[in-house]
């Protein structure tokens, strides 16, 4: 079965004045449809870089990338927008929700800005649907300071949703969370890969939160050092909630 996501050789390099920053040396994976793909690895190991690559947000300085079957790599911006729009979701560790909007309108926001034609009715029924789906329909009217962190994030997870992506995206979607919340969070991430067959790529520096994926990728100075499928599964709930969440878990994890 051809891969959802294939990347060779991916390489991206960032200039600072003079200075070159490797930020990837020479990424090669495939992804599967269905897959929840944890990427593990300390800050600064080009892990949230090449989540954007793989988002379509950024571009890479060398090599290719496959969405799809469709080789994205030298695409402009506009066309990579098209492409994020349709096809993929994306969820952060900021939340990104607008202050002064309720958590309906927030998850609205997609097909406002994608130049859907959607009648406001059906807009506002898929936000609910979307909303219902991580169980926060009657929150729907609150604004997001009416919200907790982990109600935010699962209002960020719904607007995701909206346009029925078949990739979700997530960096450091526990990043802000407590270890009880970061549980409800990642439950609803397994709910969606295991009812919805969504694919899933998430970004941690957490063990404890990597061990939700059915395969784990660690990553370390911009180099893929183990692709591994995950064992222990099972364990994750348990050891999210009971093992120490010490970020410094991780070797070589920087500030």
């Amino acid at each position: 079965m051809k891969p959802v996501i294939s990347v060779r050789d991916l390489v991206k390099t960032y200039s600072i004045g003079e200075v070159r920053v490797p930020a990837l040396r020479g990424v090669s994976l495939d992804v599967h449809a269905g897959e929840f793909v944890t990427v593990v690895g300390p800050s600064g190991s080009g892990k949230s870089t090449l989540m954007h690559i793989l988002g379509c947000l950024d571009k890479p300085t060398g090599g290719e990338y496959f969405l799809d079957g469709q080789n994205v790599s030298q695409l402009n911006d506009d066309q990579l927008s098209r492409i994020r729009n349709k096809q993929i979701g994306f969820v952060f560790q900021g939340f990104n929700l607008l202050s002064r909007t309720s958590a309906l309108e927030n998850v609205e926001l997609p097909l406002l800005y994608g130049g859907s034609n959607t009648p406001p009715q059906e807009r506002r029924k898929r936000a609910m649907e979307a909303l219902a789906a991580v169980g926060l329909a009657d929150r729907a009217e609150h604004h997001p300071n009416q919200l907790s962190g982990g109600q935010q994030q699962r209002v960020a997870i719904a607007r995701a949703l909206m346009n029925n992506p078949a990739i979700l995206m997530a960096d450091e979607p526990t990043g802000n969370l407590d270890s009880r919340t970061s549980i409800e969070v990642m439950d609803i991430f397994q709910a969606l890969k295991d009812g919805r067959g969504i694919t899933i790529v998430l970004i941690t520096h957490e063990p404890q939160v990597a061990a939700y994926g059915s395969r784990i990728l660690t990553i370390k100075d911009g180099c893929i050092v183990s692709d591994k499928a995950n064992v222990r599964r099972r364990l994750a709930r348990y050891e999210l909630e009971y093992e120490p969440r010490d970020a410094s878990l991780v070797e070589g994890r920087a500030g």
